[in-house]
């Protein structure tokens, strides 16, 4: 168990600790993934951003994912989902719409105060809360592809094995401190799981953002 989202991210920050990696940038998934996400990047030292991307939710189960979309459009269905459910085409192209709306509202959110980081070349870690259908980070680690990162890592406090299996196939690494095979729920795994609201977000992106001159400049090199 973990006390809450940041006790996790300390502790999975010690599995990175030490550890070699190129001009760190932790992207993490909104919302619960970037109160992780600030804690481990500020323990290692690394840059924090957020990459967005969004569930695709099952007919009539709107907490059953069967897929998930990135900011950038591309999409992952879940096999499994595929083979269980109905999924018309009118279906998903309508559920595709309304997530990329979400989508393009938080990014207009959250980009006023965190400007996207640039990504190629660097060491990027995509992290959130926790893993369940794996779909959300399978999504943003397809789009992460198109920006040439050295190399990416996926690091989560906890994981669904079955989900986890999949994931690693996305990434050169997996880093997961908890992947019990009695999983049904990532809170099952926090004594406090509240929801995070994207005002917790924003304060947390702002108060993360460089903001000195030469950290401006360095950004600006690395685009």
């Amino acid at each position: 168990m973990f006390r809450n989202r940041e006790d996790a991210a300390r502790q999975l920050a010690e599995c990175l600790r030490g550890r070699e990696l190129h001009d760190p940038l932790v992207l993490a998934i909104p919302r619960g993934g970037v109160v992780t996400g600030a804690v481990l990047a500020h323990e290692i030292g690394a840059e924090l951003d957020v990459v967005l991307s969004r569930k695709l939710r099952a007919p009539g189960m709107p907490e059953l994912a069967v897929g998930a979309i990135s900011e950038d459009g591309l999409v992952y269905l879940s096999r499994d989902a595929q083979d269980a459910l109905d999924l018309t085409d009118d279906y998903l192209l309508g559920e595709r719409r309304y997530q990329l709306a979400e989508i393009s509202r938080r990014k207009q959110l959250f980009r006023k105060v965190r400007p996207q980081a640039s990504i190629a070349g660097r060491s990027v870690i995509v992290t959130d809360d926790g893993i369940a259908t794996g779909s959300t980070v399978i999504a943003a680690l397809q789009a992460l592809k198109a920006h040439k990162p050295r190399e990416v890592i996926v690091a989560v406090p906890v994981a669904s094995p079955d989900r986890l299996k999949e994931v690693r196939q996305w990434c050169d690494d997996v880093v997961c401190l908890l992947s019990p095979t009695a999983f049904w729920a990532i809170g099952q795994f926090y004594t406090d799981f509240a929801q995070v609201e994207d005002e917790k977000v924003i304060t947390l992106l702002r108060a993360s953002a460089p903001t000195s001159a030469r950290a401006r400049r360095k950004s600006s090199a690395r685009q």
